[in-house]
């Protein structure tokens, strides 16, 4: 069987919580500021942990983060 291969984009994305879920950061963050109001781009700069519909997608993606 070939060797598994990380996907580096996903990986640079992705990270796990000491709990074993998978934190990721909040898009439409990063240009087209000054329409958002102040406290939607606070909640913008939180990072947040993905749900399961697509936690399958990443586990595929990243096969060494798990």
């Amino acid at each position: 069987m070939p060797k598994l291969k990380t996907n580096k984009s996903a990986a640079k994305r992705f990270t796990t919580t000491g709990t074993g879920k998978v934190k990721r950061n909040r898009s439409n963050s990063q240009h087209i500021l000054t329409k958002k109001n102040a406290k939607r781009k606070r909640r913008l700069r939180q990072s947040t942990t993905m749900d399961k519909s697509t936690l399958k997608s990443v586990k595929r993606l990243v096969p060494t983060i798990f």
